[in-house]
């Protein structure tokens, strides 16, 4: 795909998924927008193995939108950084079509590896604020991942993740293609609510029993 075909498309994409757009001049304004036209750049060059020029590109980049982007990074088409402060993809990172990053994301390593260190994200992936995804593992296609999650391991199709350490709290065969990132189940808020049902139940059982207690030994004393 050429630069001009690349720029629509990107246009496109941002018009399409971000609601705050009134005119197709906003666009030039994203900082999303700047930080993917200079990755395409940055990326062409670091296949050629001018790897300096490359990073220069990039962290010239990052310094001016707060997204840092390693131009060793493989992006498909349809990639949207909503807001994008302090996100950073990774040299080995691998995007699918048609993700979703959102501000403070991180596509990152973890230290201890060596090679492929960086997350590779299937089609149709939806990374809320703030959340992680640490180390060469694997996000399905059609997943979404909730905000401030730590996403550490493998995660299937069609799922929803959410928590830190992050687990599937959702799996089924529906595409996920919303932005909602906030109106996801709270595992830890259910199992709160779980014990605290259970803490009820335990409460009037005990009632119960002390009232039969007391009844026995009235019963009892009138004997």
């Amino acid at each position: 795909m050429g630069m001009i075909a690349f720029i629509k498309q990107e246009m496109a994409v941002i018009k399409d998924r971000d609601p705050a757009i009134r005119t197709a001049a906003e666009v030039f304004l994203y900082p999303s927008f700047k930080a993917i036209i200079k990755y395409k750049t940055a990326h062409k060059l670091y296949l050629k193995k001018h790897y300096f020029l490359a990073r220069w590109i990039s962290q010239r980049c990052a310094r001016k939108t707060g997204i840092e982007i390693h131009p060793g990074a493989q992006i498909g088409e349809g990639l949207f950084i909503d807001h994008g402060h302090g996100v950073v993809i990774g040299e080995t990172a691998i995007l699918g079509n048609n993700v979703t990053l959102y501000q403070g994301v991180t596509l990152g390593g973890t230290g201890k590896e060596k090679g492929k260190r960086h997350p590779t994200l299937g089609d149709n992936v939806m990374v809320g604020a703030g959340a992680k995804i640490l180390g060469s593992v694997t996000i399905g296609n059609n997943v979404k991942i909730g905000a401030g999650s730590v996403v550490l391991k493998d995660v299937p199709d069609n799922s929803t993740v959410v928590g830190v350490p992050g687990r599937v709290v959702i799996q089924n065969d529906v595409r996920v293609n919303d932005l909602d990132q906030i109106h996801l189940p709270d595992p830890v808020m259910n199992d709160i609510e779980s014990l605290k049902a259970a803490n009820v139940r335990l409460q009037r059982e005990i009632n119960e029993l002390r009232r039969d207690a007391h009844k026995n030994a009235q019963s009892g004393g009138e004997d």
